[in-house]
C-alpha cells in the first residue's frame, strides 16, 4: 500500500514508523529539510515542501496513493491537504489529524475528511472507557461522523446479565462486534450469554448511541429516571391552550 504523509513532526514520523515495519510504501512531504536527518525513518521517501500546493502535491503523485494523511499541527493545513487529496486527485482513503477539538466538525466529507483523528477526544474515550462501567463509551468516530465504535463495559444490575445476545432486542442502527472477556476477544454468536464486566464493542450510528445507551443502562439508573419524570396536572396542559 502506498501512504503518503503530510507533516513529519513527532506524529506523521510515528504514523510512518509503523507503517513501514509493515511493509507499506511511504512517503512523507514536510516544507523543513532538517526533519529529514532527525527523523530516523529508514525506507522512507522524502519530499521537500507545502503540501498545500497543487504542484507539490502533483510531484508526490498523489494520484498514485492508496491514502493520504494530514498529520500537521495545523488545521487548516490538514483540511486543505485532505480536501485536494480527495477532489484533485480522487484518493480513496484520506486521514485528517484534528488538533484542536473545537474543530472536529470541520473534519468531514464536505473537506475530503474520511477519518478524523481527534488525539484529545481520543485520549479521553480511553480514559473513560478504563474506568466508566455502566456507560456507553465512544472510543473512535468512522466514515465522515457517521457511525462510531462504541464500548459498554456491563454492570451487575444490568438488564442484559444473563441473556444471550440472541433474546436481546439491539437497536437497529448497532451492530455487537466483539466481546471482551477475562481479557480475550469473543465473535459474539446469538448463544452467547452476556456476563457481568463483559466488555462489548459495537459499529453504531451516532443517533443510534443515545438507543443503545437506553438499552444498556443500569436498572438502578432507569429507576431513577422514571421517578424523576415530571408529570403535569390537568390545569398546567390547559395553560398551553390559553
Amino acid at each position: 500500500m502506498k501512504v503518503i504523509i503530510a507533516g513529519a513532526g513527532s506524529v506523521g514520523s510515528s504514523i510512518a514508523r509503523e507503517l513501514l515495519a509493515h511493509r507499506h510504501e511511504v512517503l512523507l512531504i514536510d516544507p523543513k529539510p532538517e526533519v529529514i536527518g532527525r527523523s530516523g525513518l529508514r525506507g522512507a521517501k522524502w519530499l521537500i515542501g507545502d503540501a498545500c500546493e497543487l504542484s507539490t502535491l502533483k510531484e508526490a503523485k498523489v494520484d498514485e496513493a492508496d491514502v493520504v494523511v494530514s498529520s500537521t499541527g495545523d488545521d487548516k493545513v490538514n483540511l486543505v491537504v485532505s480536501l485536494l487529496a480527495k477532489t484533485e486527485f480522487g484518493v480513496g482513503r484520506t486521514v485528517g489529524r484534528v488538533n484542536n477539538p473545537k474543530n472536529d466538525w470541520m473534519f468531514d466529507g464536505s473537506w475530503g475528511v474520511d477519518v478524523a483523528v481527534n488525539t484529545p477526544r481520543l485520549m479521553t474515550a480511553l480514559v473513560e472507557e478504563a474506568v466508566e462501567i455502566g456507560d456507553v463509551v465512544r472510543l473512535l468516530t468512522l466514515q465522515t461522523g457517521v457511525s462510531s465504535i462504541v464500548e459498554f463495559t456491563v454492570p451487575a444490575d444490568s438488564l442484559v446479565v444473563g441473556k444471550t445476545v440472541g433474546q436481546i432486542e439491539w437497536p437497529e442502527d448497532c451492530t455487537l462486534v466483539a466481546i471482551l472477556r477475562d481479557q480475550k476477544p469473543i465473535a459474539p454468536s446469538r448463544d452467547d450469554v452476556i456476563d457481568h464486566r463483559d466488555e462489548l464493542f459495537f459499529i453504531s450510528t451516532i443517533a443510534g448511541e443515545d438507543d443503545l445507551r437506553g438499552l444498556l443502562a443500569p436498572q438502578s439508573e432507569k429507576s431513577d429516571r422514571s421517578e424523576e419524570m415530571p408529570v403535569l396536572a390537568d390545569d398546567e396542559d390547559a395553560a398551553f391552550d390559553g
